[in-house]
């Protein structure tokens, strides 16, 4: 898979915290209900904490009771790539961001009504803008 953005990994420590590095970078996963998002009401953007590519927007994002910021459908059919992750002994699906290719969760098909799809991603994965 080819990104557009794309930077060292000396580049990629520079810019991110410890945290962001090892769940965008090292396909890392936080503590459930521990990110800043899961809990997320307010109405806005969420970014990739990595580029700033817009992902997901709160009129798509739903409580899934796992508690992390759970979406049924990305921003646009652009936004998210997918990629198969077969690690720790499971087949799931990973989302990544398009455009920088940092690890963002997983996609899994049990979501609501209109897609059926839950998009569950890290808080660390992401930044948030308010809607104005």
């Amino acid at each position: 898979m080819r990104f557009d953005k794309t930077k060292t990994d000396a580049e990629w420590r520079a810019e991110l915290s410890p945290e962001q590095y090892r769940i965008l970078r090292e396909h890392g996963t936080e503590q459930a209900f521990s990110g800043q998002y899961w809990d997320n009401h307010e109405s806005g953007e969420y970014r990739c904490a990595a580029c700033g590519e817009p992902l997901f927007t709160s009129d798509t994002k739903f409580d899934s009771g796992t508690g992390w910021p759970s979406f049924y459908q990305a921003l646009n059919a652009d936004a998210v790539a997918e990629k198969t992750d077969t690690s720790h002994g499971m087949a799931r699906v990973e989302a990544l961001c398009r455009r920088c290719g940092s690890h963002l969760g997983h996609v899994f098909p049990d979501g609501p009504a209109p897609t059926g799809m839950r998009y569950c991603i890290n808080s660390a994965s992401l930044s948030f803008r308010k809607k104005d």
